[in-house]
């Protein structure tokens, strides 16, 4: 004891700035202590883990202010960097429901399911095989598609019917087996058909574009029907100022950090907010993925009034889709996106849409759905009118995302046409 009491400086000759440091540095373990348990208890902190490493981390960096004290300057800097981490990590947690970005890391890690694509932004990692953080069982095909490998009687004997989208066609609420896709599969097996699910989260008709182009032709086989699930992700471009005519302004860039494929900054979260925070202000600076335009900036606007520019773009993408296929003898068929409409009737933004409040979603949506109708007709396409009244709340984990009831209902009524069609 003798020996700790001269260390930090209790004894003669007194060197009361080394006692300060160590004094505050458990302080300020005790309310880390403090708040590592209170997370448990709300299930929010795991044993193993990127928060949990946050919290050793920060441990970590009090244990150097102790056995640093005989250099009070190194171990005061140590100090407020520990104070710093501490009060930016789990401040902007408790701040992210009033819509701020959080520094905290997750819970539970995973691998990462994307991977960067000069192209398309982000692709789906190949050959994946993963359990969530969520619990669901995810798997990626080794051409990069949702789900397994066909079996090889499956792609001898069976005709291909492609399936795209953003994440409600990838199914981000559904595990392996029980995605839309995955259903639709089963129901169309007596019809000599196999689907393949091409859905990528956040995808809109502009990467639709580039995805039947030139990536269609999974497992060397082209498909005799492709089902396009669309609306929602391109109604994210809505009332955007000079909108680009492929989306590349704003949506496009902002693939790369909702997918979290940027190397440097973005979204990426690191055990260390401090260093998360230079990361991001480093990538904006250096890296060339950039936004040249910031929609969030802006006020929504008020009311569904279409937005004749967008229209036009889904139009024209749709145009386009269609004729690609046209041109190699696949069938498109057209669904219009349905979302959660009791989650979507507030004044307020539930965030991926910028400049559309939740109550005008729904509205504007059926707008670009009438649109996709008038379209298929003109085009000689196949349009499935999927009734919004055959899904009520629990046909969905959030906004607009399928559970394995919704799922399973979405394939029961889409299952009728598809065979009709690519048989």
């Amino acid at each position: 004891m003798s020996r700790v009491l001269a260390y930090l400086g209790l004894r003669r000759p007194y060197r009361f700035e080394r006692a300060v440091p160590v004094v505050l540095a458990l302080a300020l373990a005790a309310m880390i202590a403090g708040t590592a348990a209170g997370l448990v208890v709300a299930g929010e902190l795991r044993a193993t883990g990127p928060r949990a490493n946050y919290f050793l981390y920060l441990l970590g960096l009090l244990a150097l202010v102790v056995a640093g004290a005989k250099w009070p300057r190194v171990a005061s800097v140590l100090l407020v960097l520990a104070t710093v981490e501490f009060g930016w990590g789990v401040g902007s947690w408790a701040l992210a429901p009033a819509g701020g970005p959080s520094l905290l890391p997750p819970a539970a890690g995973e691998p990462p399911r994307f991977r960067w694509h000069a192209l398309l932004q982000a692709v789906p990692v190949p050959s994946l095989n993963i359990v969530s953080a969520t619990g669901l069982a995810v798997r990626h095909s080794s051409q990069g598609t949702r789900g397994r490998d066909p079996a090889t009687e499956d792609l001898a004997t069976r005709a291909v019917v492609a399936t795209y989208g953003g994440s409600a066609t990838y199914d981000i609420g559904n595990g392996e087996g029980d995605t839309w896709s995955d259903r639709l599969n089963t129901a169309l097996r007596n019809d000599g058909l196999f689907v393949v699910n091409h859905g990528v989260p956040g995808y809109t008709t502009s990467e639709l574009v580039a995805q039947t182009a030139f990536y269609a032709d999974t497992f060397g086989k082209v498909p005799r029907c492709a089902v396009y699930f669309v609306g929602w992700n391109d109604l994210r471009n809505a009332r955007i100022p000079r909108l680009d005519t492929a989306y590349a302004d704003f949506h496009l860039p902002s693939q790369v950090d909702s997918l979290r494929v940027r190397r440097l900054g973005g979204s990426n979260v690191t055990v260390s907010p401090v260093a998360t925070v230079a990361a991001r202000l480093l990538g904006a600076e250096a890296d060339t993925v950039r936004y040249t335009a910031d929609p969030y900036a802006l006020a929504p606007g008020a009311g569904p009034d279409p937005d004749p520019a967008l229209m036009a773009i889904y139009d024209r993408n749709l145009r386009t889709i269609s004729a690609i296929n046209r041109g190699r003898g696949t069938r498109t068929i057209w669904v219009g996106q349905v979302v959660n409409r009791a989650r979507l009737n507030g004044e307020g933004l539930y965030g991926w849409l910028p400049l559309v409040r939740d109550r005008d979603v729904w509205p504007m949506l059926q707008q670009l759905t009438a649109l996709l109708a008038r379209t298929a007709d003109d085009l000689g396409d196949v349009h499935v009118a999927i009734p919004p009244e055959a899904f009520g709340a629990a046909d969905f984990v959030d906004q607009g995302h399928f559970s394995i009831a919704g799922s399973r209902r979405f394939a029961e009524l889409l299952a009728p046409a598809v065979s009709a069609a690519c048989r």
